[in-house]
């Protein structure tokens, strides 16, 4: 059985998005010169396409996929739509994004990391259809691999993940308590893409999806390591996972606990926590009457499944019983089946900007569906 290739499905899937008008034309003015004979007036119309990227199981949580499109039911803020395009997505090129959380808490685990995201690299690029990219974060927000193909590229990148040195913290440094010292952190901060002030996880989103993703087409995807604690972001936690919906990113989410513990106390809230599947926002600590104030309890743990559900990814964390490298290979595997469904929302009136909320289920009640909670629509 022979296989259209991933270019010729993606013409078939523009050239069916394309919208051709015909009809009559009538005379607006009786002094308009006549048309000269063989002139031909076109009209292009923009069809908008939202696209959902979905992963099915069973109930044993295995990977379901061999489903057709009239195995799914889709809505749009509670909305029937109807699905136009529909594809299983194995073989469409994938542009995928690591993100290495290098900060003090994560600094036992980095060479973990760095093995696994290697060897994860080596089985799922295909140098002739994927590329992908590689930033860390820690104070700072630094691409240390731009979008590439050459798994050569990625390897060296993936070297360069380190820690920032410790040293104790003096008094008016602005790095906090055991801060970084920039004058021992050699040749970082060079190509940061923002420097922050401690943790930049949601930096780190927002920059990967707003300045990478956003330009890609096709199926895009961002691994995340880290333990969840965001310590200086200038962006929001809602900034960040609007950012990554906007991009049409799905976030895939690995959970290393940290020295200090997935439940750290630190001195900034959980900002934007309200946002559109989000859930409710975040509450700050309280302190006796008189006394200094509690810092914030932060779950990183949470703030990860958080990012991992409204995108459409999922969460992972690492433990004795699933290692990172286990996780890659479920990562692996869902990429490698996944269905593609399009449909061309049927509402009225602008809209421009605003969040709707997707619902993709499956007619089979015992099937479970995995895929963004909803998207942004453009400006």
């Amino acid at each position: 059985m022979s296989h259209a290739s991933p270019s010729s499905r993606l013409a078939s899937f523009a050239l069916f998005c394309a919208l051709t008008l015909t009809g009559a034309a009538q005379s607006q003015s009786n002094t308009a010169p006549p048309a000269e004979k063989g002139d031909v007036t076109t009209l292009s119309v923009k069809v908008k396409v939202v696209n959902v990227l979905a992963t099915v199981r069973d109930k044993h949580g295995k990977i379901v996929n061999y489903l057709t499109k009239d195995d799914f039911l889709l809505s749009e803020d509670g909305q029937p739509q109807t699905i136009r395009y529909f594809a299983k997505e194995s073989d469409l090129p994938l542009t995928l994004g690591l993100l290495v959380d290098t900060s003090l808490s994560q600094r036992k685990v980095l060479d973990q990391e760095r093995m696994a995201s290697s060897a994860f690299l080596d089985k799922i690029m295909r140098p002739q259809h994927d590329k992908a990219f590689l930033i860390h974060f820690d104070r700072e927000v630094e691409l240390l691999q731009d979008l590439t193909s050459s798994l050569d590229d990625l390897h060296t990148g993936l070297g360069k993940l380190e820690t920032p040195q410790y040293r104790p913290a003096s008094s008016g440094d602005p790095s906090g308590p055991g801060g970084p010292d920039p004058g021992q952190y050699p040749g970082r901060g060079q190509g940061g893409m923002h420097r922050g002030g401690g943790t930049t996880l949601y930096d780190a989103v927002y920059l990967a999806a707003e300045e990478l993703m956003q330009k890609q087409e096709g199926r895009k995807a961002v691994i995340v390591l880290s333990d969840g604690v965001d310590r200086g972001s200038k962006e929001s936690l809602d900034s960040a996972v609007e950012s990554a919906q906007k991009a049409d990113t799905l976030v895939y989410a690995i959970y290393f606990k940290g020295e200090e513990g997935g439940n750290s106390r630190v001195g900034f809230g959980i900002p934007g926590m309200g946002g559109p599947g989000m859930g409710g926002p975040g509450r700050r600590g309280g302190g006796r009457p008189g006394g200094p104030a509690r810092e914030p309890h932060i779950d990183g743990k949470k703030i990860l499944q958080k990012i991992a559900q409204a995108t459409g990814g999922r969460f992972f964390e690492v433990s004795k019983k699933e290692t990172v490298d286990q996780i890659y290979t479920q990562i692996e595997e869902e990429l490698r089946n996944q269905y593609n469904l399009g449909y061309t929302p049927q509402r009225a009136g602008a809209d421009s900007g605003m969040y709707h909320k997707i619902q993709l289920t499956t007619k089979n009640r015992d099937l479970a569906v995995q895929a963004r909670e909803g998207y942004y629509s453009e400006e």
